[in-house]
Protein backbone atom coordinates (compact mmCIF):
# COMPACT_ATOMS: atom_id res chain seq x y z
CA UNK A 1 0.00 0.00 0.00
CA UNK A 2 1.40 3.30 -1.05
CA UNK A 3 2.08 5.72 2.41
CA UNK A 4 1.01 8.90 0.28
CA UNK A 5 -2.69 9.33 0.12
CA UNK A 6 -5.05 12.76 -1.83
CA UNK A 7 -6.34 15.52 0.82
CA UNK A 8 -9.84 16.46 -0.48
CA UNK A 9 -11.61 19.40 0.42
CA UNK A 10 -15.19 20.03 1.46
CA UNK A 11 -15.55 19.79 -2.13
CA UNK A 12 -14.69 16.53 -2.59
CA UNK A 13 -12.03 17.84 -4.67
CA UNK A 14 -8.42 16.45 -4.33
CA UNK A 15 -6.53 19.43 -3.06
CA UNK A 16 -3.01 18.41 -1.41
CA UNK A 17 -1.37 14.96 -0.81
CA UNK A 18 -0.09 13.76 2.12
CA UNK A 19 2.00 10.50 3.72
CA UNK A 20 0.63 8.72 6.08
CA UNK A 21 1.82 7.90 9.38
CA UNK A 22 3.61 4.08 9.82
CA UNK A 23 0.29 2.81 12.18
CA UNK A 24 -0.79 2.65 8.73
CA UNK A 25 1.72 -0.37 8.03
CA UNK A 26 0.51 -2.49 11.09
CA UNK A 27 -0.77 -5.83 10.11
CA UNK A 28 -4.52 -6.57 10.60
CA UNK A 29 -5.43 -8.81 13.48
CA UNK A 30 -8.94 -9.48 13.49
CA UNK A 31 -8.57 -11.73 16.36
CA UNK A 32 -6.65 -9.48 18.74
CA UNK A 33 -9.31 -6.84 18.04
CA UNK A 34 -11.90 -9.37 18.89
CA UNK A 35 -10.27 -10.04 22.19
CA UNK A 36 -9.36 -6.21 22.96
CA UNK A 37 -13.17 -5.06 22.04
CA UNK A 38 -14.45 -7.96 24.14
CA UNK A 39 -12.76 -6.63 26.98
CA UNK A 40 -12.84 -3.15 27.28
CA UNK A 41 -16.54 -3.66 26.53
CA UNK A 42 -16.91 -4.73 29.80
CA UNK A 43 -15.52 -1.87 30.96
CA UNK A 44 -18.77 -0.06 30.60
CA UNK A 45 -20.41 -2.63 32.37
CA UNK A 46 -22.25 -1.99 35.73
CA UNK A 47 -22.39 -4.63 38.49
CA UNK A 48 -26.06 -6.03 39.54
CA UNK A 49 -27.39 -7.47 42.64
CA UNK A 50 -30.19 -8.52 44.10
CA UNK A 51 -31.89 -8.72 47.93
CA UNK A 52 -30.24 -12.05 49.68
CA UNK A 53 -33.95 -12.24 50.90
CA UNK A 54 -36.22 -11.98 47.89
CA UNK A 55 -38.70 -14.09 47.20
CA UNK A 56 -38.55 -15.77 50.54
CA UNK A 57 -40.10 -13.35 53.12
CA UNK A 58 -42.87 -15.68 53.32
CA UNK A 59 -44.46 -18.21 55.93
CA UNK A 60 -43.96 -21.06 54.15
CA UNK A 61 -44.01 -25.21 54.99
CA UNK A 62 -44.55 -27.91 53.05
CA UNK A 63 -48.14 -29.92 53.79
CA UNK A 64 -46.22 -33.66 52.89
CA UNK A 65 -48.13 -36.17 51.64
CA UNK A 66 -51.74 -37.84 51.34
CA UNK A 67 -53.83 -34.57 50.54
CA UNK A 68 -53.65 -35.02 46.37
CA UNK A 69 -51.39 -32.14 46.08
CA UNK A 70 -47.78 -31.20 44.92
CA UNK A 71 -45.67 -31.54 48.58
CA UNK A 72 -44.05 -27.83 47.30
CA UNK A 73 -44.04 -25.46 50.25
CA UNK A 74 -47.00 -23.23 50.49
CA UNK A 75 -47.76 -20.65 52.24
CA UNK A 76 -49.47 -21.38 55.91
CA UNK A 77 -52.94 -19.46 56.58
CA UNK A 78 -56.24 -19.18 55.39
CA UNK A 79 -59.35 -16.99 54.02
CA UNK A 80 -56.83 -14.86 51.84
CA UNK A 81 -55.68 -15.34 48.91
CA UNK A 82 -52.12 -15.66 49.53
CA UNK A 83 -52.73 -18.95 51.88
CA UNK A 84 -52.00 -22.55 50.31
CA UNK A 85 -50.24 -20.62 47.16
CA UNK A 86 -46.61 -22.11 46.84
CA UNK A 87 -43.93 -19.86 48.33
CA UNK A 88 -40.25 -19.51 49.34
CA UNK A 89 -39.21 -21.48 46.35
CA UNK A 90 -37.39 -20.88 42.83
CA UNK A 91 -40.15 -21.60 39.70
CA UNK A 92 -43.24 -20.21 41.41
CA UNK A 93 -44.81 -17.41 41.77
CA UNK A 94 -44.08 -14.67 43.51
CA UNK A 95 -40.80 -17.20 44.68
CA UNK A 96 -37.11 -16.13 44.62
CA UNK A 97 -34.94 -16.74 41.39
CA UNK A 98 -32.92 -19.40 41.29
CA UNK A 99 -29.79 -18.29 40.03
CA UNK A 100 -29.60 -14.22 40.82
CA UNK A 101 -27.25 -11.76 38.88
CA UNK A 102 -24.36 -11.02 42.42
CA UNK A 103 -22.98 -8.15 43.06
CA UNK A 104 -19.60 -9.55 44.02
CA UNK A 105 -19.22 -11.28 40.68
CA UNK A 106 -16.12 -9.64 38.98
CA UNK A 107 -17.00 -8.33 35.39
CA UNK A 108 -14.48 -5.98 34.64
CA UNK A 109 -11.93 -7.80 32.31
CA UNK A 110 -8.41 -6.45 32.30
CA UNK A 111 -6.88 -5.62 28.72
CA UNK A 112 -2.85 -6.17 28.30
CA UNK A 113 -1.33 -2.60 27.28
CA UNK A 114 0.69 -4.24 24.26
CA UNK A 115 -2.96 -6.24 23.24
CA UNK A 116 -4.24 -2.97 23.25
CA UNK A 117 -1.96 -0.77 21.29
CA UNK A 118 -1.56 -3.81 18.68
CA UNK A 119 -5.60 -3.85 18.28
CA UNK A 120 -5.96 0.16 17.91
CA UNK A 121 -2.43 0.48 15.44
CA UNK A 122 -3.86 -2.80 13.76
CA UNK A 123 -7.88 -0.99 13.49
CA UNK A 124 -6.52 2.30 11.95
CA UNK A 125 -4.44 0.23 9.34
CA UNK A 126 -7.81 -1.66 8.34
CA UNK A 127 -9.43 1.83 7.57
CA UNK A 128 -7.30 1.81 4.66
CA UNK A 129 -9.10 -1.41 3.02
CA UNK A 130 -11.40 -0.73 0.82
CA UNK A 131 -12.71 -4.64 1.03
CA UNK A 132 -12.88 -4.71 4.43
CA UNK A 133 -15.04 -1.75 4.90
CA UNK A 134 -17.48 -3.05 2.50
CA UNK A 135 -17.85 -6.52 4.41
CA UNK A 136 -19.55 -4.15 6.99
CA UNK A 137 -21.94 -3.20 4.82
CA UNK A 138 -21.04 0.52 3.80
CA UNK A 139 -21.96 1.84 0.40
CA UNK A 140 -18.29 3.17 -0.56
CA UNK A 141 -18.89 2.96 -4.02
CA UNK A 142 -18.23 6.72 -5.28
CA UNK A 143 -14.96 6.85 -3.03
CA UNK A 144 -11.66 6.00 -4.51
CA UNK A 145 -9.11 6.75 -2.13
CA UNK A 146 -8.50 5.04 1.51
CA UNK A 147 -8.24 6.39 3.79
CA UNK A 148 -10.55 8.89 3.43
CA UNK A 149 -8.50 12.09 4.44
CA UNK A 150 -10.60 15.51 4.49
CA UNK A 151 -8.70 18.73 4.81
CA UNK A 152 -8.52 20.57 7.95
CA UNK A 153 -11.51 22.69 7.13
CA UNK A 154 -14.29 19.61 8.31
CA UNK A 155 -13.04 20.80 11.77
CA UNK A 156 -14.62 23.97 11.76
CA UNK A 157 -18.09 22.75 10.62
CA UNK A 158 -20.57 23.71 13.28
CA UNK A 159 -23.86 22.03 11.72
CA UNK A 160 -25.25 19.38 11.04
CA UNK A 161 -26.40 20.22 7.64
CA UNK A 162 -23.13 21.42 6.70
CA UNK A 163 -21.70 18.22 8.00
CA UNK A 164 -24.12 16.20 5.56
CA UNK A 165 -23.49 18.28 2.57
CA UNK A 166 -20.19 17.67 3.19
CA UNK A 167 -20.34 13.58 3.51
CA UNK A 168 -22.73 13.69 0.13
CA UNK A 169 -19.97 15.75 -1.43
CA UNK A 170 -17.51 13.29 -0.55
CA UNK A 171 -19.65 10.17 -1.77
CA UNK A 172 -21.75 9.06 1.20
CA UNK A 173 -24.71 9.48 -0.08
CA UNK A 174 -25.86 5.91 -0.44
CA UNK A 175 -23.94 5.09 2.82
CA UNK A 176 -26.12 7.44 5.30
CA UNK A 177 -29.27 6.48 3.35
CA UNK A 178 -28.51 3.18 4.60
CA UNK A 179 -27.96 4.09 7.95
CA UNK A 180 -31.33 5.76 8.21
CA UNK A 181 -33.16 3.04 6.48
CA UNK A 182 -31.53 1.00 9.25
CA UNK A 183 -33.37 2.50 11.75
CA UNK A 184 -35.49 0.29 14.44
CA UNK A 185 -37.75 0.85 17.27
CA UNK A 186 -37.04 -1.56 19.93
CA UNK A 187 -39.65 -3.06 21.87
CA UNK A 188 -39.73 -3.75 26.10
CA UNK A 189 -37.69 -2.68 28.75
CA UNK A 190 -34.99 -0.72 26.18
CA UNK A 191 -38.27 1.54 24.73
CA UNK A 192 -39.24 2.32 28.08
CA UNK A 193 -35.87 3.53 29.29
CA UNK A 194 -35.08 6.07 26.60
CA UNK A 195 -33.60 3.99 24.00
CA UNK A 196 -36.27 3.92 21.74
CA UNK A 197 -34.35 3.64 18.38
CA UNK A 198 -31.74 1.18 17.02
CA UNK A 199 -29.62 3.15 14.54
CA UNK A 200 -27.02 1.29 12.25
CA UNK A 201 -23.31 2.51 11.92
CA UNK A 202 -22.22 5.05 9.10
CA UNK A 203 -19.11 7.23 8.85
CA UNK A 204 -16.57 7.99 12.05
CA UNK A 205 -15.11 11.54 11.47
CA UNK A 206 -11.77 11.83 13.14
CA UNK A 207 -10.49 15.13 14.20
CA UNK A 208 -7.24 16.83 15.66
CA UNK A 209 -8.89 17.56 19.35
CA UNK A 210 -12.16 16.47 20.83
CA UNK A 211 -12.37 20.49 21.00
CA UNK A 212 -13.32 20.86 17.48
CA UNK A 213 -16.79 22.46 17.07
CA UNK A 214 -17.50 20.01 14.95
CA UNK A 215 -17.56 17.67 17.70
CA UNK A 216 -20.87 19.36 18.66
CA UNK A 217 -22.49 17.59 16.13
CA UNK A 218 -21.41 14.10 16.76
CA UNK A 219 -24.83 12.37 16.87
CA UNK A 220 -27.10 15.07 14.76
CA UNK A 221 -26.63 12.65 12.06
CA UNK A 222 -28.08 9.21 12.02
CA UNK A 223 -25.29 6.92 12.42
CA UNK A 224 -22.56 9.05 12.03
CA UNK A 225 -20.22 9.76 14.99
CA UNK A 226 -17.44 12.38 15.76
CA UNK A 227 -14.40 11.51 17.93
CA UNK A 228 -10.98 13.73 18.63
CA UNK A 229 -8.00 11.18 17.57
CA UNK A 230 -7.02 10.93 21.35
CA UNK A 231 -10.27 9.75 22.71
CA UNK A 232 -9.82 6.96 19.50
CA UNK A 233 -10.34 3.19 20.36
CA UNK A 234 -10.87 -0.10 19.50
CA UNK A 235 -15.03 0.60 19.96
CA UNK A 236 -15.32 3.21 17.99
CA UNK A 237 -13.43 1.29 14.77
CA UNK A 238 -14.67 -1.61 14.99
CA UNK A 239 -18.24 -1.79 16.01
CA UNK A 240 -19.45 -5.91 17.49
CA UNK A 241 -15.40 -6.41 17.10
CA UNK A 242 -16.03 -8.09 13.39
CA UNK A 243 -16.28 -5.42 10.51
CA UNK A 244 -14.12 -2.07 10.14
CA UNK A 245 -16.09 1.02 10.44
CA UNK A 246 -15.92 3.56 7.45
CA UNK A 247 -13.47 6.47 9.16
CA UNK A 248 -12.72 10.26 7.74
CA UNK A 249 -9.81 11.74 9.20
CA UNK A 250 -8.50 15.12 9.12
CA UNK A 251 -5.40 16.47 8.14
CA UNK A 252 -4.59 17.33 12.19
CA UNK A 253 -5.23 13.63 12.86
CA UNK A 254 -3.38 12.24 10.84
CA UNK A 255 -0.78 14.36 11.89
CA UNK A 256 -0.82 13.53 15.38
CA UNK A 257 -0.90 9.62 14.31
CA UNK A 258 2.69 10.72 13.08
CA UNK A 259 3.52 12.10 17.03
CA UNK A 260 2.51 9.10 18.14
CA UNK A 261 4.77 8.39 21.37
CA UNK A 262 6.34 4.77 21.41
CA UNK A 263 5.03 2.30 24.14
CA UNK A 264 7.67 1.72 27.19
CA UNK A 265 8.65 -1.63 26.54
CA UNK A 266 10.96 -3.72 23.86
CA UNK A 267 8.25 -3.70 21.26
CA UNK A 268 7.77 -1.48 18.37
CA UNK A 269 4.45 -0.36 19.07
CA UNK A 270 2.89 3.19 19.85
CA UNK A 271 0.84 4.56 22.30
CA UNK A 272 -2.43 6.89 20.88
CA UNK A 273 -3.19 8.44 24.53
CA UNK A 274 -0.96 10.59 26.60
Amino acid sequence: MSLNVGVLGLDGRKTDTTLLPEVFKSAYRPDVIHKVYVNMLSHGFQRQGRYPAAGEIVSAESRNTGLGMARIARARGEGFPRAGQAAGVAGVRHGRVAHPPQSWKKIYKKVNKKEKNLALRSAIAATARKDLIEQRGHKVGNVSNFPVVVSNDIETVSKAKDLKKVLITLGLTEDLRRAISSRKVRSGLARRRGRKNRVGYSALVVTGSEKDKICQVSGSLPGVHIKGVRQLSVLDLVPGSKQIRLTIFSQNAIEKLKDARPVKSGVSEMSLHE
